[in-house]
């Protein structure tokens, strides 16, 4: 991916302390229940839904922010009023010191969904032109279509385009108002390895010259890999926020896994600590608290050969806590 030199749009022009990319502060949305012109719904939609409850997100310059969370977990809500598309019951949102709207107005803030707002009869090139003549300034056409990737293709039809390419032609859509911030939704989807990896080379490179990103991705590697922050959420509540090192701390336990023929998995999963046993293809994989225990265990009074301990991994600790039998989110989140 070419790596031509951009200048992000700074938040306010004039401005002595940069302002915050995002400061949203105890935002919460319902749907369902009474309208708020106060007429009922009816009584199949009289239980108020709490799609985010009280979620507060102080978001740096030039920070990668990966927003990860199970489906229902307020996560769409949530970005749909950092973009201004919905606007929250109670909290505020602002976007370098301004309104998400007005933020948008200004090129402050792009974003890249899964899906949509592409015109299948236009080239690559039209549509970037035409999206061009929504702003008052924008970064070149050539430029971007390098950035992203996709100038080889830039005669091509979107039609003709695969998803990857299809993914690839709406992050160039979204640089080209130069943002300070850039929000993505599953950005890579239908991206090959090697599109993937240069895809978030490029972001990198941006995040460095201080634009902002958050993106939210099932792709847990992608957020171990690239993000500065993980953000994690849970029923309408943060339940978790800081690095990937320090995510991975909060989920207790290691995994021991061996070569074990004909094991006992009652017998595993009644020694103390265990949380977790199952077998694959030969191989015992038992989750613990205790695995030193579970280790001698295994050397001592078992066949259990080529013993390894593992940490958990991003995977562990995002199903410990954001999984059905994770602790309910408590208050101030």
């Amino acid at each position: 991916m070419n790596n031509t030199q951009t200048s992000t749009r700074p938040a306010t022009a004039g401005a002595t302390t940069a302002p915050l990319a995002v400061d949203a502060v105890d935002l919460h949305k319902s749907f369902g229940g009474t309208s708020k012109g106060g007429i009922s719904k009816g009584a199949a939609s009289a239980k108020t839904v709490k799609a985010v409850d009280g979620v507060s997100l102080a978001i740096k310059p030039g920070e990668i922010v990966a927003f990860l969370g199970p489906n229902g977990a307020g996560k769409t809500t949530t970005i749909d009023m950092l973009l201004g598309l919905s606007v929250p019951d109670s909290g505020t949102v602002s976007i370098y010191g301004n309104t998400p709207r007005g933020a948008i107005a200004r090129g402050q803030v792009s974003a890249v969904m899964q899906t949509g707002g592409l015109l299948k009869d236009l080239s690559v090139r039209e549509t970037l032109e035409l999206t061009a003549t929504l702003f008052a300034d924008t970064r070149p056409v050539d430029e971007v279509l390098e950035r992203a990737g996709i100038a080889e293709i830039a005669g091509r039809l979107v039609e003709k385009c695969s998803g990857g390419q299809q993914q690839r032609l709406r992050f160039a859509m979204a640089l080209l108002s130069d943002p300070g911030l850039l929000i993505l939704d599953e950005p890579t989807t239908g991206m090959d390895v090697e599109g993937r990896r240069d895809f978030w080379t490029a972001i990198r490179q941006d995040a460095a010259r201080g634009r902002t990103v958050v993106f939210a991705t099932h792709y847990l590697e992608e957020a171990d890999s690239y993000a500065d922050r993980i953000v994690l959420v849970r029923r309408g509540r943060i339940v978790a926020d800081g690095s990937a090192a320090e995510i991975k701390n909060l989920a207790a336990g290691r995994t021991v896994t061996a070569r074990l023929d004909h094991a006992d998995q009652p017998a595993l999963a009644a020694l103390p600590g265990v949380d977790s046993v199952s077998v694959r293809a030969g191989r015992i994989s038992i989750h613990t608290k205790d695995s030193d225990a579970v280790a001698r265990y295994l050397l001592g009074h078992t066949a259990a050969v080529d013993l390894e301990i593992t940490s958990n991994n991003l995977e562990d600790a995002f199903v410990a806590l954001t999984g059905d039998d994770a602790p309910a989110p408590t208050e101030g989140h």
